[in-house]
């Protein structure tokens, strides 16, 4: 009998951790979610829409830029959505996925300046603190014209 209610106690023990830690992953993941669309927002207002100041009321006290085309602090990005707006006016960015891990959102983003033209692939990473934007890294490559391989880029 000492050996069914043992037994029995062990299976609910690990029942309620396997709920608990399921409860702590569904909050990782619904924090992740957050953080995917607060980095949606963001990258919609400044890349797209161009409103540097939309998209910075996602941005933390601190901003601070991996690429080096660009300036840290809103004032940079400021600077770089001007740039976009003055030049490339019709640009569009597609993002083709987005993935989260933790603080850190990475998207896959067709971006083309000039419609008609093939563009470029890149992958944004975004880090967020407290809620915020705060750090941006990308990695861009040219669609070319012959590719070796009938693969896409995305």
């Amino acid at each position: 009998m000492h050996l069914v209610v043992r037994s029995a106690a062990i299976v609910a023990a690990s029942v309620l951790t396997l709920f608990l830690a399921g409860g702590v992953a569904m909050a990782g993941s619904a924090q992740e979610e957050a953080n995917r669309k607060t980095v949606l927002a963001f990258y919609e207002k400044g890349l797209n829409e161009k409103d540097a100041d939309a998209a910075l009321a996602y941005v933390g006290d601190r901003y601070v830029q991996h690429n080096p085309n660009a300036a840290d602090g809103p004032d940079g990005f400021r600077k770089f959505i001007g740039f976009l707006r003055e030049k490339f006016p019709n640009s569009h960015s597609e993002i083709k996925r987005s993935f989260v891990d933790g603080d850190y959102v990475i998207l896959h983003v067709h971006a083309v300046r000039e419609p008609g033209s093939r563009g470029n692939a890149i992958v944004d990473i975004f880090k967020r603190e407290n809620g915020k934007v705060v750090e941006h890294w990308d990695v861009v490559q040219p669609i070319p014209e012959n590719p070796a391989n009938n693969n896409t880029m995305f």
